[in-house]
């Protein structure tokens, strides 16, 4: 993977929508002999901040786009964030460019994601 670049993405405040689209590579563009190839994305970290004085909960799932279907779940669902702390995830999420990082919180705005990783070129 020495050709991928290193990004990041966020500060994204959740909102009590479960359904919100959080992420997602580029898709291929353009004709014949044209345009770019898709992308996709090497999720290394996230960290969900809880910036409240009470716990409040996130659910994140990897599917379809604004889809949260059972068996799709990737990391917490209904996942508590401790008052004023944060969750942080830590491993080697491969995101297509068909694929959305999808999600939510029980308590809306007190909670914001971030994460790091890689984006590659799929073709």
């Amino acid at each position: 993977m020495a050709s991928n670049k290193k990004f990041r993405f966020g500060p994204i405040a959740l909102t009590t929508t479960l359904t919100t689209n959080l992420l997602n590579p580029a898709a291929a563009s353009g004709g014949v002999n044209a345009g770019s190839s898709a992308q996709y994305i090497v999720l290394n970290h996230i960290r969900i901040s809880n910036k409240t004085a009470s716990a409040a909960t996130f659910s994140l799932w990897l599917g379809a786009t604004g889809a949260n279907a059972a068996g799709t779940e990737v990391i917490g669902t209904a996942m508590p964030v401790p008052a004023n702390g944060s969750i942080d995830y830590y491993g080697s999420m491969r995101i297509d460019a068909a694929d959305f990082l999808v999600g939510g919180s029980g308590t809306a705005t007190a909670l914001t994601i971030t994460g790091e990783g890689e984006i590659g070129v799929a073709g």
